[in-house]
């Protein structure tokens, strides 16, 4: 790791990963666009919850990361799809182990009993 002045260093990679989708609906983002390519609309209805303006936000800040490809269609009226990005789907391989570990801890990390042995 190097330092100038203390204010700049190099970010450790689990940092870099984080900073790409760390955030309440990142994850659920790269889940959804897991299965392809989805436009706005479709994703807004398969994330109950997220405002417009926020997935808008968590989109152009995962496109800027280059997680995610915006494509726009030029038809009348404007097709727009999202989709992963090779580093994008690299990123969602990565992430499947943290998932299966989820799936296999739930009860336990939600707090609930746990079935007997």
């Amino acid at each position: 790791m190097t330092t100038d002045s203390g204010a700049d260093h190099e970010a450790c990679g689990m940092s870099v990963a984080i900073d790409v989708v760390g955030g309440k609906w990142k994850l659920h983002l790269m889940w959804v666009l897991g299965d392809g390519p989805q436009r706005f609309g479709q994703i807004r209805a398969l994330l109950t919850g997220v405002s417009e303006k926020v997935l808008t936000e968590n989109l152009r800040r995962m496109e800027a990361s280059g997680v995610v490809r915006r494509e726009v269609y030029p038809e009348v009226p404007p097709r727009v799809e999202y989709s992963l990005t090779p580093i994008g789907e690299e990123l969602g391989r990565a992430l499947r182990p943290l998932e299966q570990w989820g799936e296999r801890h739930r009860d336990r990390m939600l707090g609930r009993p746990l079935a007997p042995a």
